[in-house]
């Protein structure tokens, strides 16, 4: 059998393997889904929500174990993987408990000629694709809600970071979750074997995180079939610092934006505008932040920073900023790739950006920072609602009713306003534009995968 190594980002060394899934493969795991179903749907909401809080327990109890295995495969720091274990735990939780708050409607209708019934039932077969650098936040993101909806489900993980993937699966299952109820599948190369999951006739749902690119392909392919989309995708998310702004708040922020999972996430903070009458005040003081951190293997307790996940994220970096560098922007500390061999690239902080540089229009993924000097308060809306994306958006402000009125105008799904984190299990994260359709967590992550049926009559 043809297998998948998984290897260290920060010095190469074999993590493990995982079998290479074929598309016969998945669509075996699809068919076992579909024969799965009827049996998982008719299944009370309270056990499906004891199944998936036994999980959360397992998650908690095994909590160093699995933080250490995310560090080796997707190369983060053990504190980012720590952080990532507690938040992946939690939407396990949140929905044991949304399992058994599914709603309907029973009222008569306003003519007073019939009744109308409203429940919702559980869409079908979801076929859930994960990316590499929350590899159990976004599964258990994806496959908490499909399994308190009454779901069934294939997960295809990526696959530099499918052992994580399969370790929570193997907790689902441990949790006393059926055998066909959560199915793994890594393909690598994936795209003919999701082409054939999709064109398969028996997957209703699709839950999706990646890049946009990827998406759109995704959502192509879907619409053939007409198959319930979920599509988390890019952001290039803007940071505001206001010249009435609190530096100290503005800087934790920041480096919070930023520097989560070393800036490897879709709501990291990509663009920078700060009101010129705090500029230098908040240059120094970040800049001093992002250089004190240490870049290494994310397994040593005094590493701030890890590698990034392959040799190709890490040029993509590199060529961003040297590409800013030509066209005039300031290094103030970083700039520079890591000295070993690792996928590293040291926190970067750079001045001098116009707000038409090409840095600002991509999508970094990586810990840099491009900063923008701003005057005109009023302008600045336009300026970041110039990019296709709409994830995301960090406001700082000491005038919450101003930080309100901007949160308004701004063309993101999302707002920390001044905060540095929007990210909750509670709460609907989602973004607008091309940053994707629907939202996950809160109630609203729990109805992405039920349908609404609806029954007029009299009696």
């Amino acid at each position: 059998m043809s297998v998948i190594e998984v290897f260290n980002p920060f010095d190469q060394s074999l993590v493990g393997t995982v079998p290479r899934a074929g598309t016969g493969d998945c669509l075996a795991a699809v068919d076992t889904a579909h024969d799965a179903f009827p049996a998982w749907r008719a299944t009370a909401p309270r056990v499906r929500a004891e199944m998936l809080r036994k999980a959360f327990e397992l998650m908690v109890a095994e909590h160093d174990a699995l933080s250490r295995l995310i560090v080796r495969e997707n190369g983060k720091v053990l504190a980012d993987a720590r952080a990532e274990v507690t938040y992946a735990a939690e939407f396990l939780r949140w929905f044991s408990e949304e399992a058994v708050r599914i709603d309907g409607d029973y009222r008569r209708a306003p003519s007073g000629s019939n009744w109308l019934l409203v429940s919702r039932q559980p869409v079908g077969v979801s076929l859930l694709a994960t990316p590499w650098n929350f590899p159990a936040a976004m599964a258990t993101r994806k496959i908490g809600p499909a399994l308190a909806a009454g779901c069934t489900v294939v997960l295809k993980p990526a696959s530099d970071t499918p052992l994580t993937a399969r370790a929570i699966c193997d907790i689902l299952r441990r949790a006393g979750v059926p055998d066909g109820v959560v199915s793994v599948v890594v393909p690598d190369p994936p795209g003919d074997a999701v082409s054939a999951m999709l064109a398969s006739g028996k997957v209703r749902k699709l839950s999706f995180t990646g890049s946009t690119r990827v998406g759109a392909l995704l959502l192509a392919q879907a619409a053939e079939r007409i198959i319930n989309c979920s599509m988390e995708l890019g952001g290039n998310a803007p940071l505001v610092v206001f010249d009435d702004a609190d530096v100290e708040v503005a800087v934790d922020g920041a480096m919070l934006a930023k520097m989560r999972n070393g800036g490897a996430a879709c709501t990291a903070a990509n663009r920078f505008f700060v009101h010129e009458a705090i500029h230098d005040r908040f240059v120094e003081a970040f800049a001093q932040r992002m250089s004190s951190l240490v870049l290494g293997n994310g397994m040593d307790a005094a590493t701030h920073v890890g590698p990034l996940i392959t040799r190709a994220q890490q040029d993509n970096v590199a060529s961003l900023v040297d590409e800013a560098v030509t066209s005039g922007a300031t290094v103030v500390c970083g700039g520079r790739r890591a000295s070993d061999e690792s996928f590293g690239y040291h926190p970067t902080v750079l001045t001098d950006v116009g707000f038409n540089a090409a840095i600002l229009k991509d999508e970094v993924f990586g810990p840099v920072a491009p900063i923008v000097r701003f005057r005109d308060a009023d302008d600045i809306v336009t300026h970041c609602n110039s990019v296709e994306h709409g994830l995301v958006s960090y406001v700082f402000t000491r005038d919450v009713a101003k930080g309100l009125r901007f949160a308004e105008a701004l063309e993101t799904g999302m707002v920390g306003l001044n905060r540095g984190l929007v990210s909750d299990p509670a709460a609907p994260f989602g973004g607008v534009k091309a940053s994707g359709l629907g939202r996950e967590g809160g109630h609203d992550g729990l109805l992405a995968f039920l349908e609404t049926k609806y029954v007029a009559g009299n009696w």
